[in-house]
């Protein structure tokens, strides 16, 4: 299976992920961890101000494909190349990593890492390590 990458929009988007993650540190003193901003949308314990920016946020995520769309004409090309059942354990996965590891790869990998947090930099390496060794079995070892 071969992938096509797109150096100038994938520099664009890796810079509106750092803007909108410094964006929300000086507005708001928030780390833009999206499982950590999902979870504080539902939490019981959370005020109404950190509940509203996060749904913001998270919103904002969401209007992405559509706004996409507005400006180009047509909707991003999304290809997955899996069963709808092996993406629900995929994401059960993820969630219970992001879970575990006390936050998810944005949160970690974007905001921790660029905070020089010790502990991101070792969360990032095992989310990194995790998905190399499941590419390579998923490709050339099952051959998905």
């Amino acid at each position: 299976m071969e992938t096509s990458f797109t150096p100038w929009l994938s520099l664009a988007g890796g810079m509106m992920i750092g803007a909108s993650a410094v964006l929300l540190m000086a507005t708001n003193g928030r780390i833009a961890g999206i499982s950590g901003l999902t979870s504080r949308i539902f939490a019981r314990s959370t005020d109404g101000e950190a509940r509203g920016v996060s749904a913001l946020f998270v919103v904002g995520l969401l209007l992405a494909a559509p706004i996409w769309l507005l400006v180009s004409g047509e909707w991003p090309q999304q290809w997955v190349p899996s069963s709808p059942a092996l993406m629900a354990v995929a994401g059960l996965l993820v969630g219970f990593g992001a879970t575990y590891g006390n936050g998810c790869t944005s949160g970690h990998g974007v905001c921790g890492i660029s905070r020089g947090s010790m502990r991101s930099i070792v969360a990032t390496a095992t989310f990194m390590a995790a998905a190399f060794v499941t590419v390579f079995i998923t490709r050339h070892l099952i051959g998905g």
